[in-house]
């Protein structure tokens, strides 16, 4: 296993196709004085200042951390870490956590602009009760498997998740699956329906005012499958399309190599969008739930 300076890595217990990183405490410690020097406007502001902040980062692990976060998500074997503090002091808030987000993805890649939110990131709610017309928000609803960025023109090469406040939850528990560990991705990546182009919409809260087409199955450089699909956004053009995305659905969702983790308050999920799908389970219902999380997605440098 990769020993970097201020970090601890190590196999996940889940699945070797993820990586556990913590961040020492002394870095954490260094982190938090250093991100003092600007104010979570600045960030959201000046794009620039979001580099900075990343290489405060890069910089207490000696120019270490950047190339070895590439080298996982475009790895095929990989393609996915969690990242968080090695211990969750009374100095880490939330703010802290968005500029800890922020510094990790601008190591990566250029986010995306997020429309739901109106800036490069979006924090959202789960709650007990909800009137969205989205699954995001939707606590005691299974949230399926599927990839970000269906329904928009922006490249999506990866996505980071990270969980800022949790009281009250039981269950929610986030799913994923590798597509070289899905039983049936050779059976539906060969359905010449799935290569076919399908539309793509979004709900009213996503603030994307139009469809994208794009078929569901493609190939990377090696000729290997990758996948762009969500259950709620595409609209099928006819019986074909329709009865293969619910055998889509089926598939994946009765998967028995789904990984599930429950990732402490903290913690970010980073994954390459391609080939890792990811989801949510159901939560125990509980009037006081509450969940926050960030959001972060976009490209790879060189894309």
């Amino acid at each position: 296993m990769k020993n970097i300076s201020g970090l601890l890595i190590t196999e996940n217990n889940s699945s070797k196709h993820i990586i556990d990183i913590k961040i020492k405490n002394e870095v954490v410690l260094e982190l938090i004085d250093l991100f003092k020097r600007f104010d979570l406007t600045a960030i959201e502001y000046k794009p620039f200042t979001r580099f900075t902040i990343a290489k405060y980062l890069d910089d207490l692990t000696k120019n270490q951390l950047g190339k070895y976060l590439n080298d996982i998500l475009r790895d095929r074997k990989l393609g996915c870490f969690i990242i968080s503090p090695e211990k969750i002091i009374k100095e880490i808030d939330d703010i802290f956590l968005v500029k800890l987000s922020t510094a990790v993805t601008h190591l990566i890649g250029t986010p995306n602009h997020d429309s739901m939110a109106g800036k490069f990131y979006a924090r959202f709610h789960v709650k007990h009760e909800d009137k969205s017309d989205s699954y995001l928000r939707k606590a005691y609803t299974n949230m399926d498997l599927h990839t970000d960025g269906t329904y928009v023109k922006e490249i999506t090469d990866w996505l980071m998740m990270t969980k800022i406040e949790e009281k009250n939850v039981e269950g929610g528990e986030s799913a994923m699956l590798h597509l070289d560990d899905w039983e049936l991705c050779t059976e539906l990546y060969n359905d010449p329906v799935g290569r076919e182009n399908f539309h793509w919409s979004s709900p009213k809260s996503k603030n994307v005012n139009y469809k994208v087409e794009h078929p569901i199955f493609f190939e990377d450089k090696n000729g290997l499958p990758q996948i762009s699909y969500i259950d709620q956004f595409p609209e099928p053009k006819n019986m074909k399309q329709g009865l293969f995305l619910q055998k889509l659905s089926d598939a994946l969702e009765s998967s028995r190599n789904k990984v599930i983790l429950k990732l402490p308050v903290g913690s970010s999920i980073v994954a390459n969008n391609y080939f890792w799908l990811h989801g949510r389970k159901p939560f125990k219902e509980n009037k006081r739930l509450s969940r926050e999380l960030l959001r972060i997605r976009g490209s790879f440098f060189d894309a």
